[in-house]
């Protein structure tokens, strides 16, 4: 069994990536996406979410329920719009856009600009997954996060099936297979933190959920009725654990993935038709490809796991910053200019990338 040797790099890399995340984590617990790029300057419930759940698995419970701390007193302060937004679905109206929870969020819990997608249902979805792992990993699960947790399932099991953004922020006309698996590992998340929210509408919620979203042959795609496959499927297997990774459903869509979305450097792309910033490699989905290989164990997987970190770490800069994707790669170069003129570089750091970093080093090490 190969072993993963700590070089150097590894271990200054790792020991960056937790205290910039922890030098952006506002005293109240919110997580800054990318504290050096204004469009980014925010909090987001998915960004926030995905860098909890490292920060559980590497130990930091304490910061990680500071963040959780944080979305409960969000959820808290919106429970009369989020009653509101599941009193219209129930009557088959998209909910007002006063009522409904946000993607991204000001420090104090103020919404984000109104020029932005903000209709995202995956968001709290992720975010109820990660207060489970948060559960599991030993950390404090209070009486506020309860209550927030089953005011989100409410909210979800009414709303799950209507269309909104998806991860990439794209596409809200269209019910996302990566949204429905975030919505789907949250609401399985309450058997751990709030089981005595999971009754009712959002027992049956949750059924149905799971029947349209597992369901079926062949790949996963990016939606029904798009043959595309995306990225973020890799989510389905790892971290959210909904699917056995060597089952053929998603073998099947791990080798479209491979085939289509891997350069050749071993970096991996949202999806081939991505233009925003040249649709480069992403770092969070090179981390998630690397912890899919540890959940399936074929084989040469850890080898693979480990080429995903080479590689990761291979994008650090001087400072060890780690940016949101890099263009060496791009599939549509002609894109990256317009960007770069209307915003700037692309985001660098991106908390999240960091967070991607340390949840599959960990991982790699926990195997080796």
């Amino acid at each position: 069994m190969p072993v993963l040797d700590p070089s150097a790099l590894g271990e200054r890399l790792a020991a960056h990536s937790r205290a910039v995340i922890l030098a952006n984590q506002a005293p109240n617990g919110a997580f800054l996406a990318g504290p050096t790029f204004p469009q980014y300057q925010f909090a987001w419930l998915r960004d926030g979410a995905f860098i909890a759940e490292a920060l559980d698995l590497a130990g930091d419970h304490a910061a990680a329920g500071r963040f959780h701390d944080w979305v409960a007193g969000l959820v808290a302060g919106s429970r009369v719009g989020l009653a509101r937004a599941v009193t219209d679905a129930g009557a088959g109206q998209a909910p007002d856009p006063a009522d409904y929870l946000h993607c991204r969020y000001r420090i104090d819990g103020s919404p984000g600009p109104e020029d932005w997608p903000t209709f995202q249902l995956d968001g709290p979805g992720i975010w109820l997954w990660s207060l489970g792992v948060h559960a599991r990993a030993g950390g404090r699960v209070t009486a506020a996060h309860r209550q927030a947790a089953a005011l989100v399932a409410r909210y979800l099991a009414a709303l799950w099936a209507h269309p909104s953004y998806d991860a990439w922020e794209e596409s809200p006309e269209h019910v996302h297979t990566s949204t429905l698996a975030g919505i789907l590992a949250g609401l399985r998340a309450l058997d751990t933190v709030a089981p005595e929210a999971l009754a009712g509408d959002v027992a049956a919620a949750r059924d149905a959920l799971a029947a349209r979203l597992l369901a079926g042959s062949g790949a996963f795609a990016k939606w029904d009725g798009n043959p595309g496959v995306d990225g973020s499927l890799l989510w389905l297997a790892a971290p959210y654990r909904l699917v056995d990774p060597r089952s053929e459903r998603f073998a099947a869509t791990l080798a479209r993935i491979e085939a289509e979305l891997v350069s050749p450097d071993g970096g991996v792309h949202r999806y081939r038709a991505d233009t925003y910033y040249g649709g480069g490699e992403w770092l969070l989905l090179t981390a998630a490809l690397g912890r899919v290989y540890l959940r399936r164990d074929d084989p040469g997987d850890r080898d693979r796991a480990a080429a995903c970190l080479r590689w990761i770490e291979a994008q650090a800069g001087a400072d060890l910053a780690l940016p949101e994707q890099v263009a060496t790669r791009a599939l549509h170069p002609e894109h990256i200019g317009e960007w770069e003129e209307r915003w700037g570089a692309s985001a660098r750091p991106l908390l999240w990338s960091h967070a991607s970093y340390l949840a599959l080093r960990r991982e790699l090490l926990a195997a080796s």
